[in-house]
């Protein structure tokens, strides 16, 4: 019995961390450039984001502060959602 609860005890645990890479990454930062035909969006610092095909513009401006809610899928970071700061 004390094994088996070892053992179920491990996976729990081992399952845990693999969910933890997977979860959405936030950065904010002031917009360089946007082009929603391109789906991509450059902030001053040099974070280029490609935009998923569910993204909504809230209006996005060069200049504008926004919050981008990302994940990665192979070398690119895809944002998922953006957010005007104000």
């Amino acid at each position: 019995m004390r094994k088996l609860i070892v053992t179920a005890a491990t996976a729990a645990f081992l399952a845990s961390g693999g969910a933890a890479f997977a979860a959405v990454k936030h950065t904010t930062g002031t917009v360089k450039s946007f082009d929603g035909t391109a789906m991509s969006l450059v902030l001053d610092n040099g974070s280029t984001f490609t935009l998923s095909n569910a993204f909504k513009d809230p209006g996005i401006k060069p200049g504008e502060k926004v919050r981008v809610s990302w994940d990665v899928s192979g070398k690119n970071k895809i944002a998922e959602a953006v957010k005007i700061m104000k």
